[in-house]
C-alpha cells in the first residue's frame, strides 16, 4: 500500500515508519521539521518538507506517491504549553488537520489512521479506562484532539471517510534505529535517563502525598513499537467507510517512583530524585483498558514490562547521547 505518514520525522511516526516499510508498504513522510528530526526520516522513505495545511504541496504529495492512506501524527503536544498558547494548538491541531482532511478527500483518499489521545478522558470517572468512558478534554491539547475526533465522526457519516482513531497513553522506549528525542523534553523516562546521563543533576516527583501505593502518581506506559504495531494492524483492518476507536495501553500501572527506581536498576547510576508540588490537574492514576483491539485486531504487545521498555530507550540515547542531533 501507499502511505503517506505526517510527522514521520517525529518520535512515533518514525518508528511506525520503520515498521511500515519492514512490512513493505510504500512510504512517504511529510513533515515541516518544526518539532521533528531530518535524521529521522527513514532512508527508504520519501521525504516532503510540507506543513500539513499547505494543500498545494500535500495534494502534489498524494499525486506523486499516489498515496491510498494516512497515518496522522502530526501534532504539537505540550499539555501545558497548550493551556498558555490555546490557539496555537487550535490552529496547528485542529484547523491543520481540518486542511489535511478537505485535501485527502479531494484526492479521494478515504483511509486515515489518527494519532489520537488520552487526554480526550481528563479526570477518569472509572479505571480503567475504556472506549466508553465519558470524553472531557482537560487541556486545550486533548480538546485539540476531540474536535478532530468529531470532524472524522462527521466526515465518516458525510463523505464515507473511513477511519481509525488510536487514544493511547504514554509512549516511551524505543527501537533500535529510532528513538525520543524531543526539545524540550517533558517525558517521564527520558527526564529521568538525562540524569543518568548528567545531563540533569536530579529529576523532580510532581506529589508523593497521592491515594497510590507510594504515593506518586501511576501512568501507563506503552513500548512505541507495540504503539507503531496497533497503527499498522489498524490500516491493515480498516474496510471502506468504517469508522473505530481504541484505546492503547499496556494495562499496567506504574508509580512515579517506580520508573525512577527501574531507572537506577538499568542504568547503574544513582539519579537523585526531589519531592515538588502537585501539579494542577494531574490525576492520580490513568490506566487504559485496550480489550478492544486485542479482541478486535489481535493486537499483542511485545514489551509487557517496564524493564524492557526503559532498557530500549537506554540503549537508544546511550547510542545517540546528543539525539538526533
Amino acid at each position: 500500500m501507499n502511505i503517506l505518514v505526517t510527522g514521520g520525522a517525529g518520535y512515533i511516526g518514525s518508528v511506525a515508519v520503520e515498521l511500515l516499510i519492514e512490512c513493505g508498504h510504500r512510504v512517504a513522510v511529510l513533515d515541516n521539521l518544526v518539532t521533528g528530526h531530518r535524521a529521522a526520516v527513514h532512508p527508504k522513505a520519501a521525504f516532503v518538507l510540507a506543513d500539513i495545511a499547505d494543500h498545494d504541496k500535500v495534494a502534489e504529495a498524494l499525486k506523486n506517491y499516489e498515496i491510498e492512506a494516512v497515518l496522522h501524527f502530526a501534532a504539537f503536544s505540550l499539555v501545558g504549553e497548550s493551556m498558555t498558547e490555546p490557539i496555537k494548538y487550535f490552529e496547528n491541531n485542529s484547523m491543520g488537520t481540518m486542511k489535511l482532511l478537505k485535501t485527502l478527500l479531494e484526492h479521494d483518499v478515504k483511509k486515515f489512521i489518527l494519532s489520537s489521545t488520552a487526554a480526550l478522558f481528563g479526570q477518569p470517572e472509572t479505571l480503567p479506562i475504556t472506549e466508553a468512558a465519558a470524553i472531557n478534554p482537560g487541556s486545550v491539547y486533548g480538546e485539540s484532539k476531540h474536535l478532530i475526533e468529531r470532524m472524522l465522526h462527521w466526515l465518516n457519516l458525510t463523505q464515507g471517510l473511513g477511519y481509525v482513531t488510536l487514544r493511547y497513553f504514554n509512549a516511551a522506549g524505543a527501537s533500535e534505529r529510532f528513538g525520543e528525542d524531543h526539545q524540550p523534553e517533558t517525558h517521564l523516562i527520558p527526564l529521568v535517563l538525562q540524569v543518568a546521563q548528567g545531563k540533569r543533576e536530579s529529576i523532580g516527583i510532581f506529589g508523593d502525598d497521592y491515594d497510590t501505593v507510594d504515593g506518586s502518581c501511576i501512568r501507563d506506559y506503552i513500548h512505541v513499537v507495540d504503539l507503531a504495531e496497533a497503527h499498522i494492524l489498524a490500516l491493515e483492518a480498516l474496510q471502506e467507510g468504517e469508522a473505530k476507536a481504541y484505546n492503547l495501553g499496556n494495562g499496567q500501572g506504574f508509580t512515579v517512583k517506580a520508573v525512577i527506581d527501574i531507572c537506577r536498576q538499568i542504568t547503574g547510576q544513582v539519579i537523585p530524585a526531589e519531592i515538588l508540588l502537585r501539579r494542577a490537574g494531574d490525576p492520580a492514576v490513568l490506566i487504559a483498558d485496550s480489550g478492544l483491539i486485542r479482541r478486535e485486531l489481535g493486537w499483542q504487545p511485545q514489551f509487557t514490562t517496564l524493564e524492557s521498555i526503559v532498557a530500549s530507550a537506554w540503549a537508544w540515547h546511550q547510542a545517540h547521547p546528543n539525539g538526533y542531533a
